[in-house]
C-alpha cells in the first residue's frame, strides 16, 4: 500500500519524531510507514488521518492484491 505521510508531514513542517511522539508510537514505525514497510492498524490510520484532519484515503492509496478482480 502506497501513502503520502512523508509528504503531509513535509508539508507541515514536523519531523518522524515530532509526529511520533503526537500519535504516541516509536519513530521508528513512523519510518516503516513512510517506506511502505508496514500497513498501520486501523486504530493509527484513524489516528493519522484524525491528526492531519484527512480522510485515511487522503493518506493510503490501495493497489489491491495481485491478482484481485481477475477470474
Amino acid at each position: 500500500m502506497k501513502n503520502r505521510l512523508r509528504n503531509l508531514r513535509e508539508e507541515r513542517g514536523l519531523t518522524q519524531e515530532e509526529l511520533a511522539k503526537a500519535l504516541e508510537v516509536t519513530r521508528q514505525t513512523i519510518i516503516a510507514i513512510e517506506r511502505g514497510k508496514y500497513d498501520p492498524s486501523l486504530r493509527l490510520a484513524f489516528k493519522l488521518a484524525r491528526f492531519f484532519g484527512v480522510r485515511i484515503e487522503d493518506i493510503f492509496i490501495y493497489e489491491g492484491d495481485p491478482g484481485e478482480g481477475r477470474s
